[in-house]
């Protein structure tokens, strides 16, 4: 099996689009991202994974937290720019872009996202070009209304429109 035909089969698993952040004001990283999971709720623990070259890797790395902002579907051009199709990076993909504020562990959080899960970083295993980082989660927050912004068959998602 190649990466080519296998980013086209898990094309067809559709997942919620999150953005994945880290770091204190003017040394943020933060990026695009389904590859993020629930492990356990005893303790609260969540994986993501994270390219080993993406910027946001070494901040997670060198602050040891970073959150989770599950997005709603009008963030869907946030989604874009921390995708970095627009040749953003760093701290660009958050100015001017959103409001972000932080919890506890001072990683950012974004305004508006469905919900937040503020993380301190447990465990790093590597894996070939990833690593997968598991945060205990130690605060977080939710909306109690909206729309998830999905991500399936190489497209975004609004499942009330489908």
């Amino acid at each position: 099996m190649d990466a080519t035909r296998y980013r086209a089969l898990m094309r067809h698993q559709a997942g919620a689009v999150t953005i994945i952040a880290a770091g204190p004001p003017g040394e943020r990283g933060g990026l695009t991202a389904t590859a993020f999971s629930s492990l356990s709720d005893d303790p609260p623990t969540v994986l993501v994974c994270v390219q080993r070259r993406a910027r946001t890797h070494g901040v997670i790395a060198a602050t040891k937290a970073f959150t989770v902002n599950i997005l709603a579907r009008e963030q869907q051009a946030l989604a874009e720019r921390f995708s970095g199709r627009g040749g953003l990076a760093g701290e660009q993909r958050f100015e001017g872009s959103a409001q972000w504020g932080t919890l506890t562990t001072g990683a950012p959080v974004l305004a508006g996202a469905l919900a937040n899960l503020d993380c301190e970083l447990l465990d790093e295993h590597e894996f070939s070009t990833h690593s997968i980082f598991i945060g205990r989660v130690i605060d977080g927050r939710f909306r109690g209304e909206g729309e998830p912004l999905l991500y399936f068959r190489n497209d975004y998602w609004d499942i009330g429109a489908r």
